[in-house]
């Protein structure tokens, strides 16, 4: 299994906005064999935290993250992304506890 953590720095005053969206995308991942390990918000920092998962190695994570980030249903889900990210780190992660 390949774990991808992804963080988020949200731009002020938009958690809520992003928050409302995020579920969107959740199932669409899904369809392509991604299981989301776990996403928190962090809102006095404006973050948002989450790992999502996939079985086989990096490569394989990589091969399929390429065809879902082509993929039409992506596509749909973020005509309506809020647009509200003012950066962030990704990257893969290994278990360690």
């Amino acid at each position: 299994m390949t774990v991808q953590l992804r963080r988020y720095e949200i731009e002020p005053g938009r958690m809520a906005d992003f928050l409302a969206w995020f579920p969107t995308i959740v199932p669409v991942r899904e369809q392509f064999g991604f299981r989301v390990l776990f996403a928190l918000a962090e809102e006095e920092h404006s973050t948002f935290t989450w790992a999502v998962a996939h079985d086989g190695d990096d490569a394989d994570f990589l091969e399929v993250e390429e065809r879902y980030n082509a993929s039409p249903e992506r596509a749909a889900v973020f005509e309506t992304f809020p647009a509200c990210l003012a950066g962030k780190e990704i990257g893969f992660a290994t278990p360690v506890v």
